[in-house]
């Protein structure tokens, strides 16, 4: 029995030590998720390889995503051009908006390849009711095709309308597709998307798991969410498909959160990013003509980038775009996310930022539905009041809204949140808007929800227990793996 014991332990050890060359010298993780792995592997090794297997595969060499070379050829021809009439000194009125924020939409386009539209018009959800009502209003008006792409799609009272809505358009002969993340929506009935596919509607599952209650790529999940009707009406932001979304979770409480619905050309761009999940998660082929991309009518003057980032490529888009705002500001920087666990990077440009006279506000929740991330999270902004930040945590409710915004001009709204697991580990997407007024109507958001909260100052937070500041420290040690 010993010498077997003896045995096991050897084997762990030398598993350890494959692994651990692995991280280091192989999987080029950066330093802090690379500490964070060693110490779990080495404080506890065998439930260390298990998450190891389950929560770190590295994908940055794998193309999941895919362009027709029609599509490349055009997304490369309109990028080119707006980087010419970007460069122009002399533009016409309607353009000198685009030349004012020149640096920020060129870095876009060289980064993530986005295009820049800016004849959309941006009307913002904060409230799920108001949010579903009009998404379930625009599926019944398609006349086309309905595409519906959510992370969390579960059993629910809104989801059986959404579903009872995708089906009738269905039957009408309407193209319909709903697309969801395969853990995100573990909970969901088979029968209820069976029923869904004798209707006609194609339903499709990303990173779906072989095996019935494991997923080997539990750690990259498409925390996307993205609606696109007929190609005119677009939705981004932060909703999921579920009934606490509605506030009709007890525990929880109201749910804070924030999304969008676009009508412009920004649409095209939503219309791509849900076509190329699409492709990457089922047989079905779709080519982009124009009944996906019909001609739009200016509807607005908001200019927007639509920019996607994932572990399949190691430039985390929306994360730099976040530093690219934080660098501008001038004025304010107001952010609120419901989890607040960011890189070296982010974390040293807001002590910059707010160092340098920027107003710097950030918002999180007062209560946590991820215990270790919301112990971090708390770790983090302490360390930010020391640089004269001020925090605010929102008591109405949760607080789930991914948003940013800066001095009256530049804002962002969409699924990704201020988190290494959001910057890194899972496919996220945000809409970057150039407009005035819609970053006035987001400032004006963010002092309404300061109502609802209430600011911690440094000297409150060095009086939390031992205890807290324990579960901080612990938290904040894992902070790049949770």
């Amino acid at each position: 029995m010993l010498l077997a014991t003896s045995y096991g332990l050897s084997l762990v050890l030398v598993i350890n030590f494959i692994l651990t060359f692995t991280i280091i010298f192989l999987e080029r993780k950066n330093p802090q998720s690379t500490y964070a792995w060693l110490l779990l592997l080495w404080m506890i090794p065998a439930v260390g390889f298990v998450f190891y297997l389950f929560f770190s595969q590295n994908l940055t060499r794998r193309k999941i995503f895919n362009l027709t070379s029609t599509e490349k050829a055009l997304t490369n021809t309109i990028i080119q051009q707006q980087k010419r009439d970007l460069t122009q000194t002399q533009l016409i009125d309607e353009e000198k908006s685009r030349q004012k924020y020149a640096d920020i939409i060129c870095f876009h386009q060289n980064l993530s390849e986005a295009i820049y539209t800016n004849n959309n018009e941006v009307k913002i959800f904060t409230d799920g009711k108001e949010k579903f009502d009009a998404l379930l209003k625009d599926i019944e008006n398609a006349r086309h095709h309905v595409h519906i792409q959510y992370f969390i799609f579960k059993s629910s009272g809104i989801a059986d309308r959404i579903m009872k809505a995708l089906k009738l358009k269905a039957e009408e002969g309407i193209e319909v597709k709903l697309l969801f993340d395969d853990m995100g929506a573990f909970l969901l009935k088979r029968i209820d998307f069976e029923d869904l596919i004798s209707s006609g509607v194609k339903v499709a599952k990303f990173f779906p798991s072989r095996l019935k209650y494991i997923n080997l790529k539990a750690n990259y999940r498409n925390h996307r969410k993205i609606a696109v009707i007929d190609g005119k009406f677009g939705y981004i932001g932060g909703f999921n498909v579920g009934d606490e979304y509605l506030g009709l979770d007890k525990k929880m409480g109201y749910w804070r959160d924030t999304h969008l619905r676009i009508t412009g050309s920004a649409v095209y761009e939503l219309q791509l990013r849900f076509v190329m999940d699409w492709r990457a998660s089922s047989d079905d082929e779709v080519d982009l003509d124009y009944n996906y991309m019909p001609k739009i009518e200016s509807a607005g003057n908001a200019g927007i980038q639509i920019v996607s980032s994932g572990p399949d490529d190691s430039n985390e888009q929306i994360k730099q775009g976040y530093l690219k705002l934080i660098n501008a500001a001038k004025s304010y920087i107001y952010i609120q996310t419901p989890y607040f666990v960011p890189d070296q990077s982010i974390l040293e440009s807001l002590k910059i930022a707010a160092k340098s006279g920027v107003d710097v506000r950030i918002m999180i929740p007062d209560k946590p539905d991820h215990l270790f991330v919301y112990w971090a999270t708390f770790s983090y902004v302490g360390e930010l009041l020391k640089y004269g930040a001020k925090i605010y945590i929102y008591s109405n409710g949760f607080l789930h809204a991914k948003t940013m915004v800066v001095d009256d001009e530049l804002s962002s709204v969409g699924t990704c949140n201020f988190d290494i697991r959001s910057f890194s580990l899972n496919f996220e997407v945000n809409a970057f808007i150039y407009d005035p007024e819609i970053s006035y109507e987001m400032k004006e958001i963010f002092i309404e929800d300061m109502k609802d909260s209430m600011r911690i100052n440094e000297s409150r937070y060095d009086k939390r227990s031992v205890g807290i500041k324990i579960k901080e420290s612990i938290s904040r040690l894992f902070s790049p793996i949770l």
